[in-house]
């Protein structure tokens, strides 16, 4: 089970997203730093929103915690007038405030968090709600119940789990199954060539299951940009990194400098940008659905669909769009 599919558009590649039967872009714009988190400038952030989608990008990424609601009103400005040419995912269950009572997986939080997020997207649906962290507090069950009523109530079209560990992607499916709850298909997690954990069980569970699965981070959060390197100073990449990610004096920070310099010798061999060869990578992982892209600039978005038309050979039936 799993993408069924893939068609090669004029210059976008579009894959199934698992069993939803929603067509999607093999790249998925991620808005997490257009805003207060990132860039500032809102006309230019909705431009870039627009740009990408004249481009060809149908899927837009975003969460209720991005820039605390301000990335999903960027969204919604964008999409006026072609809000069905677009598939959006968007996130609850980070603190959206300081009060307890604004975060989490209860049924109470879920119902309120989504009618927010409809509200800043100016929609009456979201394509893709998912819950943005595994709450151990929290009862799955409950959890599982208030979002299959919002897909019986049309506020959502299909949901799924974000950066959960296999065995909660696992639990959700066996508790839906035993409540006749709607399926959770769609599952949101880090992948990249120096990122590879979720290789031995995380992709294979959701093949396994038909989910569709959207990654984040497939640059390694600026590591396979040239962003980081061993005599450049430490990237400016918000209060919200760890950035235990960027000590270079870290050991396990060492062996991802050696692993850059193998991977930027075999990228040149082969006639790729090191950006290039890491998208590709992990588009051409066989569970794989799509790659988060987050830009902050319009150059950087430029330099993102420079690369869009740029496919490999894949065990997938090919498609003319």
């Amino acid at each position: 089970m799993g993408d069924r599919f893939t068609i090669q558009g004029d210059c976008v590649e579009y894959k199934q997203l698992g069993t939803t039967g929603i067509v999607v872009s093999r790249y998925c714009l991620g808005t997490m730093m257009l805003g207060r988190w990132g860039n500032t400038d809102r006309p230019e952030c909705v431009a870039m929103v627009r740009a990408a989608l004249d481009a060809g990008i149908n899927y837009l990424d975003s969460s209720d915690v991005y820039s605390f609601g301000e990335s999903e009103e960027i969204i919604g400005e964008a999409v006026a007038g072609r809000r069905d040419d677009v598939v959006i995912t968007t996130k609850f269950t980070n603190p959206m405030s300081d009060n307890l009572l604004h975060r989490g997986g209860s049924r109470r939080w879920i119902m309120q968090a989504c009618e927010a997020s409809l509200r800043r997207l100016g929609t009456d649906y979201i394509d893709v709600y998912l819950q943005h962290r595994h709450d151990e507090l929290g009862d799955l069950d409950e959890t599982l119940g208030a979002l299959s009523d919002l897909v019986h109530q049309g506020k959502v079209r299909t949901y799924g789990t974000s950066n959960h560990p296999v065995e909660a992607i696992v639990e959700a499916q066996w508790i839906a199954e035993r409540r006749c709850y709607q399926r959770p298909k769609v599952q949101q997690s880090p992948y990249s060539m120096l990122v590879r954990f979720n290789e031995r069980d995380l992709l294979p569970t959701c093949s396994r299951f038909g989910q569709g699965v959207m990654l984040w981070s497939p640059l390694a959060g600026g590591w396979l940009t040239g962003a980081v390197g061993r005599d450049k100073p430490r990237p400016d990449l918000g209060a919200f990194r760890d950035p235990r990610r960027y000590d270079v004096e870290a050991p396990e920070n060492q062996s991802k400098f050696d692993a850059l310099e193998r991977l930027e010798a075999l990228a040149a061999s082969a006639g790729l940008s090191l950006v290039d060869m890491g998208l590709a990578f992990v588009r051409e992982h066989p569970s794989v659905t799509a790659a988060i892209v987050g830009p902050a600039t319009p150059t950087e978005l430029e330099g993102i669909l420079a690369g869009v038309p740029y496919t490999t050979t894949s065990s997938d039936t090919q498609y003319s769009g």
